[in-house]
């Protein structure tokens, strides 16, 4: 018998929501086969199985809370006695079992309320984006009925049971509490809801799926998909063996032309209403909103700038990225000379790679480098831990893996938690020059931008070379001008001669 228990769910991370199970007991499984889904306040954390065999039990129902190393299920290598069930084609514990809604019919009656689910550690509130039913709608158990959108994540909530929607409490758009009460349903008639669809839902193109709930696309996705006209075979899923996300339909809805039916049509007057459109923030935009401003208003953040001649890296850059790519199996880009670059001036000017901690200043003896990406849903930094040990190799290999995780939304907490310094690039999108933000508590972050050729003046005569403007922004409570000053002196200095690099100068 093997037990399955709740795997590290990340710095400062201490329990999780049991989201979905894909497996019941008495069903056989393979090795690194999914098993559940857990979420947390930030992440959504997917728990294969580590043998081949049987799920035997669940311990850990859908919609409860559990912390590290909890123990959620046990599956067996031999045949595991079935579970008992009355109706031979109804899912065991889901029947008594609300799921994440957590869910049971109210005594006396077939109505039941749908709930709120677990929403994660520090989370009270949520916003109902989307409704997928209506009021009279039939509905299967575990077909998704909302969305909800925290400040971290889309929640999906499922019918606890086959019926029929008979009231709506919460709007789209309206916000909720933890505990507040979405919609209700009549479970009367809920095994013809079962075997049936709706009418509207008969005469509804049939979403995307191959049948199994594992790559069932999202209901958002679909509905988007539906209400835009695009064909899911167009669109690229970045979930589960395939599973098309709503940031997927949202990425592919973007690149595709504006059919000639949907182009916006002229006002009818210069006071007409239609020339504006007033759309809520997300959540994840306003907590960004809120961080950002927090930073501002917390540190005393300053920006000095320099600029640096990367002709030096862009000559020893091709002369060595095929060699280089051949052996190491990646390409060799700028940012691994950059990292270099700020760990070599990290070492000589230490309180920047340091944080303040109430009246205590914390150096560190490391140096783990945020590399910010920006993403479909916002602002993710990817963090490389150790990068002051790491060889050009390795932190390309470590840039290219963060950067795919978080384009396609799957970086783990820990993944982006203790960094002690970080890099901004806002050159991949044209930017010449800005002054970048904090990302708390650190107390540095370099912004790199575009490279353009411009004249300059070298030993008296004005030649045209390869320019690129740095911003380091500061914490002005601990990093003097001096010191911030020399970092970006000493980062300008590796770029412009790497061989200073090598010797350690």
């Amino acid at each position: 018998m093997s037990e399955i228990r709740v795997p590290t769910l990340g710095e400062s991370v201490t329990e999780a929501t049991v989201a979905t199970w894909f497996k019941k007991p008495g069903d056989t499984v393979a090795v690194d086969e999914m098993l559940c889904e857990l979420e947390t306040d930030k992440v959504t954390v997917e728990v294969p199985s580590p043998v081949a065999g049987t799920l035997s039990e669940i311990v850990a129902q859908e919609g409860e809370t559990v912390g590290v190393d909890a123990l959620l299920a046990q599956v067996s290598e031999g045949d595991a006695a079935k579970p008992k069930q009355d109706d031979p084609t109804a899912e065991p514990d889901k029947a008594i079992n609300a799921g994440p809604t957590d869910v049971k019919p109210r005594e006396g009656g077939d109505s039941i309320d749908v709930m709120v689910p677990t929403l994660g550690e520090s989370v009270s509130e949520a916003t109902v984006s989307t409704w997928f039913k209506k009021v009279g709608d039939t509905v299967a158990q575990d077909e998704m009925l909302c969305e909800l959108e925290t400040d971290k994540v889309s929640v999906e909530v499922p019918a606890p049971a086959a019926g029929t929607i008979t009231e709506i409490l919460a709007a789209e758009g309206t916000t909720v509490d933890a505990s507040a009460k979405l919609a209700v349903l009549s479970s009367s008639g809920g095994a013809a809801a079962a075997a049936a669809p709706s009418e509207s839902e008969a005469s509804a193109p049939a979403p995307a799926s191959s049948g199994s709930k594992d790559v069932e696309n999202a209901p958002s996705a679909n509905k988007i998909m539906a209400e835009k006209g695009i064909d899911p075979a167009t669109v690229q899923g970045s979930g589960r063996d395939g599973r098309i996300m709503k940031e997927d339909v949202q990425n592919a809805a973007a690149s595709a032309p504006v059919p000639a039916a949907q182009a916006p049509r002229a006002p009818v007057s210069a006071d007409d209403d239609s020339r504006e459109e007033r759309v809520k923030m997300t959540r994840l935009r306003q907590t960004i909103a809120r961080r950002l401003k927090e930073s501002q208003n917390t540190a005393a953040m300053l920006t000095t700038y320099n600029e640096v001649d990367m002709g030096a890296v862009m000559d020893l850059r091709n002369e060595y990225k095929d060699l280089f790519a051949k052996k190491h199996g990646v390409k060799l880009g700028f940012m691994s000379f950059f990292t270099k670059a700020c760990v070599h001036a990290l070492k000589e000017v230490p309180e920047v790679n340091a944080e303040i901690d109430g009246t205590d200043v914390v150096y560190k003896n490391y140096v783990h480098m945020g590399i910010a990406a920006g993403t479909p849903t916002g602002l993710v930094v990817p963090v490389i831990r150790d990068a002051d040990s790491m060889s050009f190799a390795e932190i390309e290999k470590a840039i290219a893996e963060k950067g795919a995780k978080a384009r396609d939304g799957k970086l783990s907490m820990a993944e982006m938690q203790g960094g002690s310094f970080t890099i901004s690039n806002g050159g991949v999108y044209g930017s010449l020059m800005s002054s970048p933000i904090l990302n708390p508590p650190q107390s540095g972050i370099l912004g790199m931008h575009k490279i353009q050729d411009r004249p300059m003046a070298i030993n008296g005569e004005v030649v045209i070379r390869p320019m690129m403007y740095l911003a380091l922004s500061y914490d002005h409570r601990i990093v003097d001008g001096k010191g911030a000053v020399t970092f970006l002196v000493r980062v300008k200095e590796a770029l412009e001669d790497p061989r200073r690099l090598l010797m350690d100068l």
